[in-house]
């Protein structure tokens, strides 16, 4: 616990979704960076389980995937990061409870940037690749169940996504999710 690496927690407009930077600590051979803490993350509130880690490649620039969730009884908590390439990253809060119910955040997550968006149980994510070749790093605290995974439409009118450039690439079952409504 002595070692003063840590992430930071900036947290969004939407309830329980933050990006986390990381802090690099530099000498002449690059930099040394902490990516995930249980303990800073459990100081924040946050779900620290960690059950598993998965990597999408995508080959195409204009690539959607999503917009994903999982449904009880295993909700999961999702925390993203792209290893290479660009993305733009979209939480979408399905949470019927929550103050921001039905609002989306969009932030972009590159190589460079080596940001992290935080993915709250109830809330779908999604992406759309902004280069050739994008890979994306998720760590999930639930395992998957595949007859729990469920989405919703990528442009459904509910939410009014603004994604940045045109999506070319996308699977048969992310664009016939049913809208919310």
């Amino acid at each position: 616990m002595g070692d003063p690496t840590t992430v930071i927690f900036h947290e969004t407009q939407l309830s329980g979704v933050f990006e986390i930077h990381i802090e690099p600590k530099c000498d002449e051979r690059g930099f040394f960076a902490r990516t995930w803490c249980r303990h800073e993350f459990e100081s924040k509130g946050l779900n620290s389980q960690l059950a598993q880690c998965s990597v999408s490649f995508n080959t195409r620039k204009g690539t959607l995937r999503g917009i994903h969730y999982q449904a009880a009884p295993y909700p999961e908590t999702k925390l993203v990061r792209c290893t290479k390439g660009a993305i733009y990253d979209v939480i979408v809060d399905l949470r019927p409870e929550s103050s921001t119910y039905k609002q989306w955040i969009g932030a972009m997550l590159t190589a460079e940037n080596r940001r992290m968006l935080y993915v709250p149980e109830g809330c779908g994510h999604g992406f759309l690749t902004l280069e050739d070749e994008t890979e994306v790093f998720y760590q999930m605290s639930e395992f998957y169940h595949l007859d729990l995974a469920r989405g919703v439409r990528w442009n459904d009118p509910a939410f009014g996504i603004a994604w940045p450039a045109e999506v070319e690439q996308i699977s048969e079952r992310d664009r016939t999710y049913p809208n919310l409504e």
